[in-house]
């Protein structure tokens, strides 16, 4: 269901997306001209790129798909990107405690490690920390937009992409050198900042940024169930992008991000749960993609060659002594071809044909006193997708995908979709089915902790689902109503025991429901509301664990003096939710997670046109609340800060 903001704000947004389309993964086409003074500037339509792997108009897809742009970031004060997702419809995240704990997300029920994560087209799924990635480490301060696609989308994806893919896609320069800087600080010791320069002209743009956070925190166990011994949280990021057009059909990029951090945290005690300790993680990432993209045939034939990298370093202390050492390697190489094409003749429409052939490795290494670990799994996959356009109101596509591993059996996965537009009305309607599959993760089969006995006789985890939707323009646009029905059903899903990981014969059932709503009543007035109701169960009929039922959120945005002033409600809401408890030898029991409400206050004022103060408030009301059973969410938290730009 693509997020569509009301007209008032639909121009500012186009200009963003379609700047955002042409970095990294993948680029768009070519921008248009600029217009003269007293030319009519036209209303550009909004454009998605993940749901198709180009970019296409949002009216053309026929997925679920929630966008959140750059300026919404900055209306909230968004600090780590999980906390931006948290009002996507279908999301459900999870943090083990404070700042730095690690923080997971589900989409639509489906467990985090089938959810595929990209940062300017990289996989950043860590193969050595069970497939997912921790959102803990991702800060915001680069982030120019979010698109987030529900439901199985293997047939473009592959394995890891279960429950949907996240797409994140960061700055990129234009104009003249613009510099930014930020300063921040407030209560529990938090202090963050971030500086930023970046231009572009005609045949290049560079961007670069460097940020940082640091906060003394709050205990990760539960300080009301008596640990009162604060955990900080420490992150440096490096970001950089260049694009070169050294010919005119021929763009050149290249994208890297390192960020170092340090979390304390605590120990965990089969039996009692979270609990006050002297223990910390030392972390590093690296990301890096570079790519080129010619178009042939007047920018009919687009071809992308491309090679990305991750690299994921963990080390795990008790006290200062190093317990363990995790890194994670992920190699891609990958090249795409997207012929579009318009018939006139017989029927009025449009065909775009995208082909893929993508390789990866994925790498594990772990060092430890009871575990010596080193292996790798590779893959190959065949993509194929085509898109038809009628009359310019009906799209469908469908997509196969056949992939090859080293260790698993071949798997064909497909998709298709269809998006429909009732002129007289404005109603979109839309539908998609696909299929997915999960490989087992490096962990799962052969586990390398103290406490962990690996199961090298998992099989892959298969998914099909359909969702049924529309989206519903009122008022002129400036109300949006946007209804979603969905169903997935998960085969041979790997579930814990607590000591090893066994595949649950039969099915596990999720469906449920994703409502939203945008009203701008006036022209500096943006209200957005979400609700999701989640039923999803595994194949012995136990509720999933970290789900809620229910979730909500709301978001009112309002700026005054003529956009000098803005202020920002947002408020989350999540249901009761069942975890697992575990005794002294790792048997688990289920428990239930109480529901909770957060509130969050921001604002902001421009001082002139280069200066800006600002400050918020997180968890207003000083919520008490736990995601991950015996883990403390964070506690209210003020902040006040200044930003320049020059």
């Amino acid at each position: 269901m693509p997020f569509v903001y009301p007209r008032p704000a639909r121009a500012l947004l186009s200009s963003v997306v379609l700047s955002a389309a042409l970095s990294i993964s993948p680029p768009a086409a070519a921008e248009e001209p600029g217009v003269a003074a007293d030319e009519e500037v036209l209303e550009l339509e909004p454009i998605v790129v993940t749901a198709s792997r180009v970019p296409i108009a949002a009216r053309e897809v026929g997925s679920a798909v929630t966008v959140i742009d750059r300026a919404e970031l900055e209306s909230r004060q968004i600090r780590v990107v999980s906390d931006a997702l948290r009002s996507v419809p279908g999301v459900a995240v999870g943090r083990t405690g404070s700042a730095g704990g690690v923080t997971q997300l589900r989409l639509r029920g489906s467990e985090a490690n089938q959810t595929l994560v990209l940062i300017d087209g990289i996989e950043v799924n860590d193969p050595a920390s069970g497939s997912e990635f921790d959102f803990s480490r991702l800060l915001a301060a680069d982030i120019e937009r979010i698109e987030v696609l529900r439901g199985p989308q293997s047939a473009l994806y592959g394995s890891d992409a279960i429950g949907g893919v996240v797409n994140i896609v960061t700055r990129k320069g234009e104009g003249p050198l613009r510099v930014t800087a930020a300063a921040e600080g407030g209560s529990r010791g938090t202090a963050a900042g971030n500086l930023s320069a970046g231009a572009g002209g005609e045949s290049y743009d560079w961007f670069a940024s460097v940020a940082g956070l640091t906060t003394d925190g709050f205990s990760s166990a539960a300080e009301w169930r008596g640990n009162p011994e604060a955990d900080g949280y420490r992150n440096g990021t490096a970001f950089a992008k260049f694009g070169w057009s050294p010919l005119e059909n021929l763009r050149l990029d290249l994208v890297g991000r390192l960020t170092d951090f340090n979390a304390e945290s605590d120990g965990f005690v089969g039996g009692a749960g979270a609990v006050d300790a002297d223990e910390a993680s030392d972390g590093r990432q690296l990301f890096g993609r570079a790519q080129a993209t010619l178009d042939l045939a007047e920018g009919r034939w687009r071809q992308v060659f491309g090679v990305s990298r991750s690299r994921q370093d963990y080390d795990y202390l008790s006290g200062d002594v190093v317990g363990s050492s995790y890194v994670g390697d992920k190699t891609k190489l990958d090249w795409q071809n997207t012929l579009t094409a318009e018939t006139a003749a017989i029927l009025p429409a449009t065909h775009r044909l995208t082909l893929a052939l993508e390789h990866e490795e994925d790498a594990a290494r772990i060092a430890s006193s009871w575990s010596s670990f080193d292996r790798s799994i590779g893959q190959t996959g065949l993509v194929g997708e085509y898109g038809l356009g009628l009359v310019d109101d009906l799209f469908l596509s469908a997509s196969l995908r056949h992939d090859i591993n080293d260790l698993f059996g071949d798997v064909t996965t497909w998709r298709a979709t269809a998006a429909y537009t009732v002129e007289a009305t404005g109603t979109k309607l839309r539908a998609s089915y696909g299929t997915g599959v999960k490989n087992p993760t490096l962990f799962e089969l052969y586990g390398y902790t103290d406490t962990y006995r690996g199961n090298p006789d998992l099989r892959p985890e298969r998914a099909t689902g359909f969702d049924i939707g529309f989206d519903q323009p009122l008022f002129d646009d400036r109300l949006l109503v946007e209804a979603t029905v969905f169903d997935q059903r998960i085969t041979d899903l790997i579930q814990g025991t607590g000591a090893t990981s066994v595949n649950l014969a039969g099915t596990s059932p999720i469906q449920g429901i994703e409502l939203g709503l945008t009203l701008a009543p006036i022209d500096d007035l943006t209200i957005r509301a979400a609700y999701t109701f989640l039923d999803g169960e595994d194949a012995a009929g136990a509720e999933l664990i970290r789900r809620p039922a229910h979730t909500a959120s709301l978001d009112v945005g309002y700026q005054f003096k003529d956009g000098r002033g803005s202020l920002n409600l947002g408020v989350v809401y999540n249901g009761a939710a069942k975890d697992w408890a575990y005794d002294a030898v790792y048997n688990r029991t289920e428990v239930e997670l109480d529901p909770y409400w957060l509130v969050n206050l921001a604002g902001s004022w421009k001082l002139n046109d280069n200066a800006e103060i600002y400050a918020r408030i997180d968890n207003l009301f000083d919520e008490r609340y736990e995601e991950v059973f015996t883990y403390g969410g964070s506690g209210r938290t003020a902040i006040a800060g200044l930003k320049v730009s020059f």
